[in-house]
């Protein structure tokens, strides 16, 4: 579930003095296949990013904030959208209330590296919360700021609009689980909006054990699809009319094949199939179901949610058990739902998608998809994934033979939403071909670029692993001890009152999943720091009881279903089925964590 975490047009193109990333001054790019040598074939790679062959990086901006999706204009303007929605609450540093949440960046010096930034737009002071979607068609800058759609018109000469902006679409849904709306246009000024779900499953009480679905789901009449406005009128208003297709839980990547008139839309499947429903799903299943997905839409096509998801092993969409499902046995009227285009490992999270047609890359990487993935947090205890870019070769409008870790190494030596030092969030592209990723951690911005240091199309690549691959073991523990990550490191917890060293041992072992199939460090981190998704357990700070053993164990077995500050609820007892001695375990290791430093 990411709010996460995005998907941008690509209708603006970019020109951003590539061939001076290659120290030649003014002269052309060369050739995907020449050779170069390799001293200068990348000069001045400062990404920490693992690449395919013959490619290079460098941070072409740093801390603009939580950058979402980016798009880039003829004349080498990097426009970008940030956010400061509930998926980073507490965060108080990235935003001051003054501060624009757009960016516009340019290198005027040729280097690869912006030295110009200015930010414009709405602020926390007049209101805004920014917002991920952002796109240029027609000499104008769309952005999406809270529950709009408005656009500023550029000037010949400036990088940031002067006058105000105008409202192209108002009244789009907001809050629940997905409140962001990227959004793209194609050339005729269609303009494709995802509304997310406000559900995980349309559960009756979403994300609780047992709860069934709604049925009809009602959300399905404002949320769960892709709706279509016309780019070039303005004060359109948000209404189910306008749907253009459904069954879609977070479309948050958008990319254009022009010449064939594809729209392509990534969907982050759902999550907590074992949590919500532990008696038709293993543990590990929690990890690998359901697929994550790029889909090819169609004017009112249906791609299932909340009724179906996609199983990677059987290559189809069941029945979720919401609706009926027994486990991943049964289909009913999924058979007539449409399945994806590709698919990946579940909850890798795919933020962003960008058709790639220039030629600056090797011919293999031509009409071809390139994929964000902003990485996973429920696939706890197991090991997390993602946290990637990706590559989709396409055969049509289907999944070709090659599908490949592009780049690598954003989130540093752990993979987890606590620790990812970046996450990739949106991608651009220019005309010169060269690939910009921006992070919404910090709001790095990467641009990526073909070196020809390597043959076109050499080189071992990193193959994407199979969407049906295991959830591997268990590795919160051996990832990031939790007693190694204190400048006490090695200590023991203390004990509360009335408890005993191996009930506070017990329950660090249900916390990491080793006991009991919760997956706590999912939201709170495999040291109880706390995430985007949940709070620390380790500052003493509580929300929800008085800090005792008694309150901490209340809270385990109610959940929490409506958070006061995070926007991941908590189902009761994790989404787990432990019995009353686990979960006073439990909260004796909790109360430890918080009690270790007093």
């Amino acid at each position: 579930m990411d709010v996460s975490p995005i998907g941008l047009v690509r209708v603006a193109v970019i020109s951003l003095l590539g061939a001076a990333i290659f120290g030649t001054g003014t002269a052309p790019a060369e050739s995907p296949g020449a050779s170069r040598p390799a001293a200068s074939a990348c000069p001045s790679d400062d990404s920490g990013l693992k690449l395919s062959p013959g490619f290079c990086a460098t941070v072409f901006a740093d801390d603009t904030g939580h950058a979402r999706h980016l798009v880039v204009s003829p004349d080498g303007v990097v426009y970008v959208n940030t956010w400061s929605g509930r998926y980073y609450a507490g965060d108080g540093k990235t935003q001051p209330p003054d501060r624009g949440f757009l960016v516009a960046l340019k290198d005027t010096q040729g280097t690869g590296k912006a030295d110009v930034n200015q930010r414009f737009g709405e602020t926390l002071n007049s209101g805004g919360a920014g917002g991920t979607g952002i796109a240029l068609y027609d000499g104008f800058l769309y952005v999406e700021i809270n529950d709009k759609i408005v656009r500023y018109k550029i000037q010949r000469g400036s990088i940031v609009p002067k006058g105000p902006p105008q409202t192209v679409v108002m009244g789009l849904p907001l809050g629940g689980d997905h409140p962001m709306h990227p959004f793209a246009i194609d050339a005729g000024g269609s303009m494709y909006v995802d509304v997310a779900s406000a559900t995980n499953s349309c559960q009756v009480k979403n994300r609780t054990l047992n709860s069934k679905g709604e049925d009809p789901c009602v959300e399905l009449e404002t949320r769960g699809g892709i709706w279509r406005f016309d780019a070039r009128m303005l004060n359109q208003a948000f209404t189910p009319s306008r749907r253009f297709a459904t069954g879609i839980r977070n479309g948050e990547g958008f990319a254009l094949e022009a010449a064939a008139h594809r729209v392509y839309v990534t969907q982050h499947g759902r999550d907590q199939l074992h949590a919500n429903w532990p008696d038709l799903y293993q543990a590990e299943e929690e990890a690998t179901l359901p697929a994550e997905e790029v889909l090819s839409i169609s004017r009112g096509a249906d791609f299932g949610w909340p009724e179906c998801y996609y199983d990677p092993g059987q290559k189809k969409l069941v029945l979720a058990p919401e609706y009926g499902g027994d486990g991943g046995k049964k289909v009913g009227p999924c058979a007539t739902k449409t399945g994806p285009v590709a698919a990946y490992p579940a909850h890798w999270a795919p933020n962003d998608l960008l058709y790639y047609d220039k030629q600056a890359f090797p011919a293999r990487y031509r009409n071809g998809l390139f994929i964000a993935f902003h990485g996973s947090w429920d696939r706890a205890p197991y090991g997390q994934q993602g946290y990637n870019i990706v590559f989709q070769s396409l055969t049509g409008d289907k999944a070709g033979g090659t599908c490949e870790i592009f780049a690598d190494g954003f989130a540093g030596p752990l993979k987890t939403p606590g620790t990812a030092l970046y996450r990739p969030g949106g991608l651009g592209l220019g005309p010169d071909g060269a690939l910009y990723v921006s992070d919404d951690v910090h709001g790095r911005i990467y641009r990526i670029v073909y070196s020809g240091s390597a043959e076109a199309g050499s080189g071992q690549v990193t193959p994407c692993p199979d969407a049906a691959a295991g959830a591997g073991p268990i590795s919160a523990v051996s990832e990031k001890p939790p007693e190694g990550t204190n400048p006490d490191a090695g200590a023991k917890l203390p004990v509360p009152p009335g408890a005993s060293a191996d009930m506070v041992a017990l329950g660090n072992r249900i916390f990491h999943g080793e006991v009991g199939g919760a997956a706590c460090t999912g939201c709170h981190g495999a040291d109880g720091a706390g995430t985007p998704l949940g709070p620390s357990l380790a500052d003493n700070q509580w929300l929800w009881s008085d800090g005792s053993v008694a309150g901490i164990a209340s809270t385990i077995t109610q959940g929490v279903m409506q958070p006061k500050q995070y926007r991941a609820p908590m189902p009761p007892l994790g989404g787990a089925q432990l019995s009353p001695e686990q979960v006073k375990a439990l909260a004796a290791y909790v109360w430890g964590l918080s009690h270790r430093q007093q």
